[in-house]
């Protein structure tokens, strides 16, 4: 090993430029070592030591507790639904201008086309909304829309991804994940974070929606509807309870003896905190499951009575969105629409040929529930500290595609609204073009989104970081502001 002298440098001791540099790397690497090392101890102060279900403080004081996030997946048109453009009705027909050949997701476009429902202003803040939407257009002083929403990828699968995890690409922890590492839970029998998936299937790329990615595994989303009970949590008919006690009661002095000798295994402590969550769910989820205990008035209300059984089973699952925040769940999405299909638009909201078909039939099966569960969450008295989104990967074009009368897709410009918990009701944020095909007023991001959701709940999205592969990973990436024209 070279020897360097660690003496003061003097008049008297002159260092040739072999000792300097020496010493030089040697200073340099001293320092990020030190980066690095005080890096590493940061993250590992950053992460929880509790239990996954102990509730945790938030940065600052939040203004929501727990969060539903609606989702449609398949691209909903912004310009048949919330973003009013007279333009477009005006120059029906007519090219695009400027964009005569434009080549988009499916191949061409033809001329614009208008939207085939009539609209009308809505509330005190006289808010144009679609036809198609009566119950939601009742429920427009209590929303935030945010119509310049932009996407990065035009393709279902990625941005679904994005819309829930930051990423377009799969791997990474979703926003329900993230809240509930950051926040814990207020239940002891539920899981802290819940997907209801539509009757008609998962959304596109399926659990990856409400996944931990590197997060500790026990914060992933637990899926589950009022048609599809939870896997694997009756126990055997022949076994009894003192019989499941006793295996439980010994299964978990094994586990944690198991637990005790393999630390830092976040997968094993996972799977011994979700072992011991459904022996509890054993007793709870069938409770919060059954939506017979709604009265009629509820169930009638929310359409939950509905001959569509499609809308019926929306209905229901909205329902059990309520119980779940009532008994302390910390996140849910609900999703209104299922897969893609061989028929555009027939599980999902994907109207690539038939956009009037398509959207005379999904329209009654999302508006009547979502408006019931606005409503009801208000007259509970939980609306007050629950934040209410409503969300889809990107918008429609506003020409028909070549070929068809459907609208091709479009992440240049969409709507997303937000209600409840700290939201400034009856206000429409940004615009997108005379045509609605690209954002163009106080263009917004779905970072921006996730940073002003985060906000709501007393969370910086700077500072929830976890050190993962060498970088301080967030669900804002390097990315977004909070949208705070929406807040109250």
């Amino acid at each position: 090993m070279p020897h360097f002298d660690s003496r003061p440098l003097t008049s008297d001791r002159w260092v040739d430029r072999r000792e300097f540099l020496g010493n030089l790397g040697t200073g340099l690497g001293s320092i990020a070592l030190a980066a690095l090392l005080a890096e590493d101890a940061g993250a590992q102060a950053a992460k929880p030591t509790q239990d996954p279900s102990t509730p945790r403080a938030a940065h600052f004081a939040p203004r929501a507790k727990r969060v539903i996030q609606i989702f449609c997946p398949g691209a909903v048109s912004h310009l048949d639904t919330f973003e009013y453009k007279p333009e477009l009705i005006r120059r029906h027909g007519e090219p695009m201008p400027g964009q005569e050949k434009l080549v988009t997701f499916q191949g061409g476009n033809g001329n614009l086309m208008r939207s085939p429902w009539e609209w009308a202003r809505h509330g005190e803040c006289g808010k144009w909304v679609s036809g198609l939407l009566p119950h939601l257009a009742a429920c427009v002083d209590r929303m935030a829309f945010v119509h310049a929403m932009t996407a990065r990828t035009n393709t279902h699968g990625p941005a679904l991804i994005q819309m829930n995890t930051g990423f377009v690409l799969e791997g990474f922890p979703s926003m329900g994940a993230w809240v509930t590492y950051a926040l814990g839970t207020e239940s002891q029998d539920l899981p802290a974070f819940v997907a209801i998936p539509d009757v008609r299937g998962l959304p596109p790329n399926g659990p990856a929606n409400w996944n931990a990615g590197f997060l500790p595994a026990a914060y992933q989303g637990t899926y589950f509807n009022t048609e599809r009970a939870i896997a694997n949590l009756r126990p055997p008919a022949n076994s009894s309870a003192a019989q499941e006690g006793s295996v439980r009661s010994l299964l978990g002095t094994l586990n944690r003896e198991h637990a005790r000798q393999h630390p830092g295994h976040t997968d094993l402590t996972a799977r011994i905190a979700a072992y011991e969550l459904a022996a509890r769910m054993q007793l709870s989820a069938p409770d919060v499951t059954d939506i017979s205990r709604e009265n009629a008035a509820t169930l009638r209300a929310y359409g939950a009575d509905s001959d569509n059984p499609l809308k019926a089973a929306y209905a229901r699952n909205a329902i059990l969105a309520r119980r779940l925040l009532e008994r302390g769940v910390r996140f849910v999405q609900l999703y209104c629409g299922g897969p893609a299909s061989q028929v555009d638009g027939l599980l999902n909201w994907d109207a690539h040929k038939t956009l009037k078909t398509d959207y005379e039939r999904h329209c009654p099966i999302m508006d009547q529930p979502t408006a019931a569960l606005l409503q009801d969450l208000d007259q509970r008295g939980l609306l007050a500290d629950t934040l209410l989104l409503w969300v889809t990967e990107f918008g429609r074009m506003p020409t028909h595609q070549t070929g068809s009368q459907g609208r091709d897709h479009n992440p240049n410009g969409f709507t997303i609204w937000l209600a409840g918990a700290g939201v400034r009701g009856g206000v429409s944020y940004g615009a997108t073009d005379d045509f609605g095909w690209k954002a163009e007023q106080h263009v917004t991001t779905i970072y921006d989104f996730h940073a002003t959701v985060l906000h709501l709940l007393g969370l910086d999205h700077k500072r929830l970081t976890v050190y993962h592969n060498g970088i301080q990973r967030r669900l804002t990436d390097v990315h977004g502001e909070v949208i705070r024209e929406v807040l109250a």
